[in-house]
């Protein structure tokens, strides 16, 4: 497939925003900038703002041209989907925003990443702009950020390391958040309860995100393993006897990461195995109250799951407007630097071994370690195309560069490696 010549190689929409100013940074930091290897330009509706922005960013960025696009106006996400390779999106909620700039990069054949953790956007991306991305050689990628790489990173690692072993194929799989510090941003709120909007006035929907391989390309073709409930609680050593004597509670983000991992599965083709089995949980510790943490944290969950949109037009949106943080506001400087994560995801393969990956990263997850790995896949989608995979259309992380990114994130600072554990 013969590439595109354009102007830019990244162009950074949503600037101005509280995350895409951090990975604006990112990006002006970036030894690859620095050395001219990538030609970046900021993207949003101001260019009064989007200067500001440009000339706090240093040397690097001083000649970084300014685009002006606005999600109202599809004609300027048009242009500016034909001026560059990749259009990196921080603009959400996605759902209200983000389906006309889909719809854009699928026309002009240009790679996409966004940071979205709503699985009703992705699933109405595929529906909408899957075939057509696929003719036109576009890679749409969703869920570039603490929402769902280390999830999905973290089971494509897994399965590389079983494949170098020849250990067979990946069954039953586990996530467990072991530890992480930092804030929810206000953009993860407004997208939740845009999600929750959405389902309350729409039950075919809510039956459609109740499927755990509702993003799956083809349904038909997935395994039959039960229901794989987004909300349970554990004993650790019903996962790993590694995890003896801790207590797990449901994972907020499960809902969308097990479907995008899901996805990422059929789309390779099911190679990680058409007995893969995958769940994600939260570590909630070995005190003598862990159990009832998880109890409560996992009950709480269900609910929200399945009464809270339900009932989510009853709710006073003013109240909750003014509780919740607002988007494009954020941690200070000392939060985003002090947070971190670590995530553990255990594996059994048909081949009688086990494994386990570990993704882990310091800086607010919400922020300074999404802006991480935001800026890290869009350098992947402009400058490793050799690594990519030959898949075109509304892709997922690891399914679209998952061996680039194997590279690149140890090289960013996030630790990425899996051992045997038998």
């Amino acid at each position: 497939m013969t590439e595109p010549q354009r102007e830019f190689d990244i162009v950074l929409y949503g600037a101005t925003g509280f995350v895409g100013k951090l990975t604006a940074q990112y990006l002006a930091g970036h030894p690859a900038v620095g050395s001219g290897a990538v030609r970046i330009a900021l993207a949003g509706r101001s260019a009064e703002r989007l200067t500001a922005v440009r000339d706090g960013l240093g040397p690097a960025a001083a000649d970084w041209p300014i685009v002006i696009a606005d999600a109202d106006r599809p004609d300027t996400l048009r242009a500016m989907a034909a001026r560059t390779r990749v259009v990196v999106t921080t603009v959400g909620p996605y759902a209200r925003y983000g389906l006309p700039l889909v719809a854009a990069c699928a026309a002009a054949g240009t790679d996409y990443a966004d940071l979205t953790g709503e699985p009703n956007f992705i699933l109405d991306s595929i529906d909408a702009f899957h075939k057509q991305a696929i003719d036109t050689g576009a890679r749409i990628v969703h869920a570039c950020g603490f929402d769902s790489i280390p999830s999905d990173l973290g089971v494509f690692a897994l399965h590389r390391r079983a494949q170098a072993d020849q250990a067979g194929e990946l069954l039953d799989t586990n996530l467990v958040l072991r530890s992480m510090s930092g804030g929810v941003s206000g953009g993860t709120v407004a997208s939740a309860l845009e999600m929750m909007d959405a389902c309350a006035r729409d039950p075919e929907l809510r039956r459609a995100l109740a499927d755990p391989y509702t993003l799956s390309p083809d349904r038909g073709a997935e395994p039959e393993l039960g229901g794989q409930p987004d909300a349970r609680w554990h004993r650790g050593a019903e996962i790993a006897p590694e995890l003896a004597g801790y207590w797990t509670g449901a994972f907020v983000m499960a809902p969308s990461n097990t479907r995008v991992v899901r996805r990422s599965n059929a789309l390779l083709d099911y190679a990680y195995g058409d007995r893969f089995g995958y769940a994600e949980q939260m570590s909630l510790g070995r005190s003598v109250l862990a159990p009832v943490a998880a109890a409560v944290v996992t009950g709480v969950q269900a609910a929200s799951m399945s009464l809270g949109s339900r009932f989510f037009d009853r709710l006073p949106r003013g109240l909750v407007d003014r509780v919740m943080p607002k988007p494009g506001s954020g941690p200070s400087d000392a939060a985003r630097e002090n947070g971190h994560y670590t995530i553990e995801t255990y594996t059994a393969t048909s081949g009688g071994r086990r494994y386990r990956a570990t993704v882990a990263q310091q800086g607010d997850p919400g922020y300074k370690a999404t802006a991480v790995l935001l800026g890290e896949s869009g350098l992947a989608l402009a400058l490793d195309r050799a690594a990519l995979s030959d898949l075109r259309g509304v892709l997922t992380p690891a399914s679209a560069m998952g061996d680039a990114l194997l590279t690149r994130l140890p090289e960013a600072g996030v630790r990425l490696d899996v051992e045997r554990l038998d």
